[in-house]
């Protein structure tokens, strides 16, 4: 595990490094942790315009008409896969017990929760983490870098932007046997993590003078305390 830690965090560095390098400097910023600020604000509104006109009526037709148990049951599937890669993170920012809590929640939900439909583990006591691998080498001392908007997967950095392959290599997903099978859990576990955003996504648009802005600042804070919560002691 070290020798992966040492290999993936230089690298990791070096690729900011270099890509940092190509940043066209501007004149005048607003932030300095977005230097490519022009080119992100124009990704910023394909999403918006990819998410008004199609994921955001779906989404709002699932939130407001499908069961809430429906809702409930799709979430602790999706948590119960995602628990898996946590596990992993966990493990590798040197977090044993947190890894052993979220292996415990994955065992318990899959096996008494029938797959993860249903969230026993946590009624059980195990905690729920959220991890990932940008938040592993945020723990491993490799710093966010400038910020970037990515296409249809939203705000970023560059370091997440880096460890983001990682993160879908390591999808439970993609060990699915059937295409059709595949290809619809993605869609309904898009449409789900959609829904799960809409009270956010309904504030920012009635009370934010620049949602770009907003959303940016929001990225970092939120980034920022998750890798923090990751270096507590125990």
């Amino acid at each position: 595990m070290k020798s992966i830690k040492t290999i993936y965090q230089r690298g990791a560095v070096v690729l900011c490094l270099l890509l940092s390098a190509c940043a066209t400097p501007m004149a005048e910023r607003s932030d300095p942790r977005d230097p490519y600020e022009n080119l992100n604000r124009k990704v910023f509104v394909v999403n918006q315009v990819f998410d008004q006109l199609l994921l955001k009526p779906v989404a709002r037709g699932y939130a407001d008409y499908a069961p809430s148990f429906i809702q409930t049951t799709v979430g602790n599937f999706f948590g119960n896969l995602a628990d898996v890669w946590t596990a992993v993170n966990n493990f590798l920012q040197g977090k044993p017990r947190e890894g052993v809590q979220d292996t415990g929640r994955v065992a318990v939900n899959t096996v008494f929760g029938v797959a993860g439909l249903a969230d026993v583990a946590t009624k059980l006591g195990f905690p729920k983490h959220q991890e990932d691998f940008g938040q592993t080498l945020g723990v491993w001392g490799v710093e966010p870098g400038p910020y970037v908007m990515l296409p249809l997967f939203g705000p970023s950095t560059l370091r997440d932007a880096v460890a983001k392959p990682l993160d879908l290599y390591a999808d439970p997903l993609n060990l699915s046997t059937s295409t059709d099978v595949e290809y619809s859990l993605r869609a309904m576990r898009l449409v789900d993590d959609r829904a799960r955003l809409l009270p956010t996504t309904d504030m920012i648009e009635k009370v934010a003078l620049d949602p770009y802005q907003f959303v940016r600042d929001a990225h970092f804070q939120r980034r920022e305390a998750k890798v923090n919560d990751a270096n507590f002691e125990p």
